[in-house]
């Protein structure tokens, strides 16, 4: 486990690291009861592991939707990049995952955000399929904000 303010922490046994690393396969594996619990008692939502993902970033590019939305609901930062640039949303673009690309633009992620962007990675890779879901959901967004229809 690295983190940017390595030097102002103190340093972390075996034992830590392997409980943290094992946080982040609950992420990778759709674990959610046992992340959304160890977060509930005080693990940081938007913690990152050593190439700066966070458990949301992991769920949205292994494709776990019960995560990302329980990450969600704990207010986990949807603009949080890695250290490559990419969000939680390019992950789900990259994945082609429509489901988790609309819960985490729902929830305010930014499709131009980041050095890879979805909106990027979408002409990068040619995701045909995922630029017309992009332009649907920017001209009909999908909430179920009850503002919204007020």
């Amino acid at each position: 486990m690295t983190d940017n303010h390595a030097a102002d922490q103190p340093a972390l046994s075996e034992e830590q690291i392997e409980f943290l690393n094992s946080l982040f396969d609950y992420a990778r594996e759709g674990k959610v009861l046992a992340l959304s619990s160890a977060i509930d008692q005080g693990i940081p939502v938007n913690l990152t592991n050593h190439n700066g993902d966070t458990f949301l970033i992991l769920a949205a590019y292994r494709e776990q939707p019960a995560v990302v939305d329980a990450l969600i609901e704990r207010d986990a930062d949807v603009n949080a990049m890695n250290n490559r640039g990419q969000s939680a949303l390019t992950s789900s673009i990259f994945m082609q995952n429509e489901q988790i690309s609309t819960a985490l633009l729902n929830a305010g992620a930014d499709p131009d955000l980041g050095s890879q962007s979805a909106r990027a990675t979408i002409t990068a890779m040619g995701l045909k399929k995922m630029g017309e879901f992009l332009a649907a959901y920017e001209n009909h967004p999908a909430t179920d904000s009850p503002e919204e229809n007020q």
